[in-house]
């Protein structure tokens, strides 16, 4: 097998959608002999936040000498991104071993139920972790945490980072049920670590936690990083909390923290690339609670400037609340499509931007954007993290694999 037919078989497995549930992992896992079991994982939940706070504390404990394995997702470009031993991307040979392996497993389930892609690449990250002998694994989930794929795993520690209104459709309608579905991945007796929320969300935590008898501790402060913005701060607090907590576990000093925080790399959230005329900040919010962080940044880091929008959304996302948090702060807004079927469209997300910028326009595509925007001296592209990998490729960022494609999801049918 080859690199291109071991992602080709990927993509084939995307046709059996995603579905919530553990049966399968758990299957699959065993088939696998249950790879998690040799592992110290910290198990990473949240709306917002949750793969800021893995690469945080990927970042720690590398520097401080501990063998690191992330695991997140969607990637941006390469789907190498979402398997990282000490931030190196899990080599395509390693993609290639790993999918014959997953192969072979898949043969013990019946041909009309098979584990679905994620739960496939979850199985993958934990079974080369394992292989490569990992200190320690951020492990982050991928839809909600009660029924995740990545939920099969005792981690030594469970985290839950911001709670906010995204994927209703799954979770449930409010944020009490959502966060009931992040809470979910709390386990008996195992520390639990939680940035602090509305005090209906913090409630929900707490019982979960007192059900589980496990320790439970709330971060409110925030501490300094290089990742821009109040949120990161909240983050990075979060991520130095746990790193205490587990100091018994994995002793560490406080250089290796601040250093660790201060090298922190999270491409696409606030990221600010300077050309010879122009600013331009990514970042990949795509829910409200991401937008008002968003929003935060600017007037933090450029108080008074009204920069040029360039958006595009997907239109399952709850992209009207969005709207009116990101348009008002605009001089101008560029509606774009995103490159992927589930793309709202241009002219559907003009529209909405009007009622709160007086300056739209949309065009046919995240290039014909570019070229519209190419002399304004300061622009901001967000609206989907799909939409951030396109444009790393478009502005020569990333080298284009054409793995993006493997982003796409949708729930199968019960």
């Amino acid at each position: 097998m080859t690199y291109p037919e071991a992602i080709n078989w990927l993509y084939e497995l995307r046709l059996f959608g995603s579905k919530l549930g553990l049966e399968n992992p758990r299957q699959l896992a065993a088939h696998a002999g249950n790879p998690h079991d040799q592992l110290n994982i910290i198990h990473v939940a949240g709306t917002n936040g949750k793969g800021s706070v893995c690469a945080m504390l990927e970042s720690i404990y590398r520097r401080a000498g501990y063998k690191t394995g992330l695991f997140t997702s969607p990637h941006l470009v390469s789907f190498r991104e979402r398997i990282q031993v000490n931030r190196e991307l899990v080599p395509e040979a390693d993609v290639v071993r790993l999918t014959e392996c997953m192969q072979a497993l898949l043969r013990h389930f019946p041909a009309d139920q098979p584990p679905t892609f994620f739960e496939v690449v979850t199985l993958m990250a934990l079974e080369h972790f394992a292989r490569e002998k990992c200190d320690v694994v951020l492990l982050e989930t991928g839809l909600g945490g009660r029924l995740d794929a990545t939920n099969i795993v005792t981690p030594i520690a469970s985290v839950i980072t911001s709670i906010a209104l995204d994927h209703q459709q799954h979770l449930g309608a409010t944020l009490i049920e959502i966060a009931a579905e992040k809470a979910g991945i709390i386990k008996p007796r195992i520390p639990v670590f939680s940035t602090a929320h509305q005090p209906e969300i913090s409630e929900v935590i707490r019982n979960v936690a007192a059900q589980n008898t496990a320790p439970l501790e709330f971060i409110e402060t925030e501490v300094d990083t290089c990742l821009a913005g109040k949120h990161q701060r909240l983050n990075s607090a979060l991520a130095q909390a746990i790193t205490r907590g587990l100091h018994s576990v994995f002793p560490i000093d406080d250089q290796a923290i601040v250093d660790g925080l201060a090298n922190v790399q999270w491409a696409g959230r606030a990221q600010c690339f300077e050309k010879e005329n122009q600013r331009l900040l990514i970042d990949a919010a795509h829910n409200p609670a991401s937008a008002e962080a968003l929003r935060d940044v600017l007037q933090e880091n450029f108080p008074g400037q009204r920069p040029i929008l360039l958006i595009g959304m997907l239109a399952d996302k709850n992209w009207k609340p969005f709207v009116e948090v990101i348009a008002p702060m605009a001089d101008r807004v560029v509606c774009i499509p995103v490159s992927s079927e589930r793309t709202l469209s241009p002219a559907q997300l003009a529209e909405e931007c009007r009622r709160h910028c007086s300056q739209v326009t949309e065009v046919e595509s995240l290039l014909e954007g570019l070229e519209t925007v190419e002399d304004d001296p300061f622009v901001i592209l967000t609206g989907s993290i799909y939409l951030i990998g396109e444009a790393m490729e478009a502005l020569g960022l990333a080298k284009a694999v054409g793995e993006r494609g493997l982003n796409e999801w949708k729930m199968s049918q019960p």
